[in-house]
């Protein structure tokens, strides 16, 4: 019988995430995988589909090269999830295209140089080039910092206190491709989101099953299902036929051209736009992209790790996950992608709801994106799916890759004023950075900072529109700096410091070493 006093006990801290079903390496039935695996390819999908949507119309493409680019981002990415769950960090991660160079992409199409070409295909090729010659060289710092172990050295300083605003930013920063998304259509958005949550959180605890529980693992297949439904039949019936050209193309089920655009069969190989261009500048304002990329995807790869149900990433792993990061950024360079790689946020998010951590489900998405990319008119239909849509599932899924950040205050003493002066200062600093520096964007045209260097410009508006980026160095920073007495124990170092070398914990060889015994010939990264 329980003493009276036990209600009272604070929760344990544990090193390891309970109530996930399957961790990195164990596996549902292979029938179960193949449906998670889908679903892993359909949340990525909708980032696969915003980034060539924002950029290629800019570079003088339509429908044929929209589709082009989104067939090639996909099986880049399949290509690069697969190095990563193999010899990167070999955590259950997805790696797409990243936001971040959503900038750097649109400052090479702006360019003077361009507006020359008056043919748009033309247009579209010499602007591709150029993108593709300035990714390849911004793939440098992660290939150096994470193959040379600079990026262990960095991360050795990390502690639970300053992960937190890193980790939950990195969720939590992306908030303006949720509800502002959703809402651009709300009479499918906001019933997708309801549909979610409701078949996620609240029908398990109405329906239990152990044999079949899918409202829960897999409720995004089901919500997309229905609602996308449910938009179809808007369409046909006419609906949008007399709204603004904005809302029929959020809202209608065929208006992205996608399907007309696509080819039946086409593979995307290295180089297939040409020879890539290159520019100083440009490279510069990439470099910067990388940089971001390099701290975004060390969160995710850390909430990754606690929605697996491992312990922390050693150091040494989260340089070599880098590393093989610098690696896909390079192959996006070489196949022209329009962007460099990052880890997927959303299927991140995915681990938490599904409660499914396994590496081989993750792995098996990218036979998915292998066939989509290929067999075009197939992937088009997916990729056609209203975007309000994919913001709904944005709301759900970029808050559950915040929590885990949150979840690692459970390390940290939530009662010192210092943890509380660093938490609190880094999540404001990286709300509040980004927000004056896009605000001023959007007022003036331009950055806050305004030289005559239009490259360095854009550099740093890359930097500080990252909330993530903020937040990370200033809690670092303060971290480290604000030393006082028993600063140790409230940052939670202690707890992490057996994770510092990869073989001071048994679990890290089994979590983290790579196939084949190649760990033993890779003994410093």
């Amino acid at each position: 019988m329980a003493a009276k006093g036990d209600d009272l006990v604070p929760h344990p801290v544990k090193d390891q995430l309970p109530g996930v079903d399957f961790c990195i390496n164990s596996n549902p039935s292979w029938p179960e995988a193949v449906i998670l695996g889908f679903q892993h390819f359909l949340v990525m999908l909708g980032a696969t589909v915003i980034i060539p949507s924002l950029i290629v119309p800019q570079m003088g493409g339509g429908y044929v090269e929209k589709a082009q680019v989104i067939q090639t981002l996909l099986f880049v990415s399949g290509v690069n999830t697969l190095l990563q769950t193999w010899f990167g960090t070999r955590l259950p991660v997805v790696i797409r295209g990243s936001f971040t160079y959503i900038i750097p992409a649109l400052f090479v199409s702006y360019s003077y140089r361009y507006t020359i070409y008056l043919d748009p295909r033309l247009r579209f090729i010499k602007t591709m080039r150029a993108i593709q010659g300035a990714v390849m060289i911004s793939s440098i710092i992660p290939i150096l910092a994470g193959f040379l172990g600079v990026w262990r050295i960095v991360v050795r300083f990390l502690s639970p206190l300053s992960a937190v605003p890193l980790v939950a930013l990195v969720g939590l920063g992306l908030y303006a491709h949720g509800f502002p998304l959703l809402a651009n259509c709300v009479e499918i958005g906001l019933p997708e989101l309801i549909i979610l949550v409701l078949l996620s959180q609240y029908t398990p605890h109405l329906y239990k099953s152990k044999r079949f529980p899918s409202f829960d693992r897999y409720a995004v297949l089901l919500s997309v299902g229905l609602v996308w439904a449910y938009a179809a039949l808007l369409t046909v019936a006419g609906a949008y036929k007399n709204r603004s050209p904005e809302t029929q193309f959020s809202c209608r089920v065929d208006r992205s051209g996608l399907i007309s655009g696509s080819s039946w069969i086409r593979f995307p190989y290295p180089w297939q736009w040409g020879t890539p261009d290159l520019q100083a500048g440009e490279a510069f304002v990439m470099l910067a992209a990388a940089f971001v990329s390099m701290i975004e995807s060390t969160g995710a790869f850390i909430a990754a790790a606690r929605f697996g149900s491992a312990t922390h990433t050693p150091p040494s792993v989260l340089s070599r996950g880098i590393g093989w990061l610098g690696i896909g950024i390079l192959l996006d360079g070489l196949w022209g992608t329009t962007s460099g790689s990052t880890v997927s946020v959303e299927n991140v998010g995915l681990l938490a709801l599904t409660r499914v951590g396994s590496r081989r489900v993750v792995q098996i998405s990218t036979v998915f994106m292998f066939f989509f990319s290929i067999f075009g008119k197939f992937g088009a239909v997916l990729a056609s799916i209203p975007l309000p849509i994919v913001g709904a599932l944005y709301c759900v899924l970029f808050a559950l890759m915040s929590t885990a950040g949150l979840g690692l205050l459970q390390f940290c003493n939530i009662n010192s004023f210092r943890t509380k002066f660093i938490l609190g200062f880094s999540i404001f600093m990286g709300l509040s950075v980004p927000q004056y520096f896009n605000g001023y964007l959007i007022t003036t045209g331009h950055g806050p900072v305004h030289t005559r260097a239009l490259w360095f410009n854009k550099l740093m508006l890359v930097i500080f529109t990252s909330p993530a980026t903020v937040a990370g160095i200033v809690a670092l920073f303060l971290d480290l700096t604000l030393a006082r007495k028993n600063s140790r124990k409230d940052s939670g170092r202690h707890w992490w410091a057996k994770y510092k070398g990869f073989g001071h914990d048994p679990r890290s060889e089994e979590f983290y070493s790579l196939p084949y015994g190649l760990s033993k010939y890779f003994p410093s990264i």
